[in-house]
């Protein structure tokens, strides 16, 4: 008994990659070559049937990319070459709000996940994405009554609501935020858009999956959520992918939007393979008296790049972060967060848990920056590390800075 206690203490299980790994013969509708040239892009904006502006982003974000350093702060991705990467899949169907209606395997891929069983037992709306598009779109009646539009990026682009999406897109993530940030707006495909109504409260939630099967191939798609003034949501993303020995890149972009006295969780699962580059951008604004929570897990992919942002904008804005992640063997993983404070009385909360081991890394960055005039801001940041060493494992702890002003308040615990 006392030795199950020990390896109880001593001892942490890899995480079981037979859930992900499994993978489905390419039967894509169409692969566009590799390479990134402004005829590609073109091209991926003609498939899209994109409007003009969205055109004119994507090539301008080209220009962007191109003249664009590669990221020197963080883990090699020296193994990723962009002339071999296919930006753009199409699977064999259209999108549809019948399960009915997706062809078998790839239905069968998302029931090994469990995406329909939790839409039936949990879930107020899904989304599912299969390499660049969504093959399932649904939202239950009762929602949808409320005014909540949950709908895939580009059909919505095509609405009433073209002209939020203008507004919005790309706007807290900009191209010229890093290279893989202009990338992303150059080849961006698939996501989702959702829109809450004031003082609408979606008491169930709402859930996008992503993933990825094509080898030698990227996914890139743009999650848009606006939290109008006293509404609250809470939205799920999980993604994976099967291994490959050839590399993936993934290269999505979400952005929230909370308005005044607002509230939204955003909770995500990231397990991708390990053989894929997860190069991710997440940033949130807060107005005033509205709230953010990021719930994080980082448990997949050979190199992470992941820093979800806070912009506390209005005054009492808050944001509260909570992330594990996990660096087995092979795995090179650089997460964090960051926290930007604006208004007055603002509030911030970092807590995050890293665990290495068998030769893997994991490295915790995060930044709190408190502009002039952001006064009796508080943060609070709490960061544990934890490395087996059965073989050579790290973990580090990068950084983490606050620039208070006066009246500010900033606390640190390792």
């Amino acid at each position: 008994m006392s030795e199950e206690r020990e390896k109880e203490r001593t001892y942490v299980e890899d995480i079981d990659r037979s859930i992900y790994d499994f993978r489905n013969e390419e039967k894509d509708a169409y692969r566009i070559r590799a390479g990134l040239t402004p005829e590609i892009i073109t091209e991926i904006s003609k498939t899209k049937n994109d409007p003009a502006w969205m055109l004119e982003h994507r090539l301008k974000s080209l220009e962007i990319f191109e003249r664009s350093s590669m990221p020197v702060w963080g883990p090699s991705i020296e193994g990723l070459n962009m002339d071999q990467i296919a930006t753009y899949v199409r699977p064999n169907t259209k999108m549809s709000a019948e399960w009915s209606e997706v062809p078998e395997e790839i239905k069968d891929t998302f029931e090994k996940l469990g995406i329909p069983q939790a839409e039936r037992e949990s879930l107020a709306g899904v989304g599912a994405q299969y390499d660049s598009e969504l093959v399932y779109h649904n939202v239950k009646k009762e929602v949808a009554e409320q005014g909540v539009i949950y709908t895939d990026l580009e059909s919505a682009m095509h609405g009433p609501y073209e002209q939020m999406i203008h507004d919005h897109f790309m706007k807290l993530v900009p191209p010229t935020d890093h290279k893989f940030a202009a990338l992303h707006g150059a080849v961006w495909s698939g996501g989702s858009f959702v829109y809450v109504p004031p003082g609408v409260s979606v008491e169930i939630p709402l859930q996008s999956y992503f993933r990825l099967n094509a080898p030698g191939a990227g996914q890139f798609e743009h999650t848009l959520i606006i939290v109008d003034e006293g509404a609250y949501l809470h939205f799920i993303e999980g993604c994976s992918a099967p291994k490959y020995n050839v590399a993936n890149l993934h290269a999505g972009c979400v952005e929230l939007f909370v308005g005044k006295r607002a509230t939204l969780r955003y909770s995500t699962i990231e397990n991708w393979s390990k053989n894929m580059y997860n190069l991710n951008t997440k940033r949130a604004r807060v107005e005033e008296d509205g709230k953010v929570e990021w719930i994080s897990g980082s448990f997949g992919s050979h190199v992470g790049y992941l820093y979800p942002m806070s912009v506390l904008a209005g005054d009492r804005a808050r944001s509260e972060f909570s992330g594990v992640t996990f660096a087995g063997a092979g795995q090179n993983l650089d997460t964090g967060c960051k926290v930007v404070h604006i208004g007055k009385n603002t509030s911030s909360y970092i807590n995050t848990r890293s665990i290495s081991k068998s030769g893997g890394i994991s490295t915790f960055r995060s930044a709190v920056v408190v502009q002039a005039g952001a006064e009796n801001a508080k943060s609070s940041t709490s960061a544990s590390l934890s490395c087996w060493m059965r073989r050579a494992a790290r973990t580090r702890f990068r950084q983490s800075r606050s620039r208070p002003t006066r009246r500010t308040s900033a606390t640190r615990q390792r």
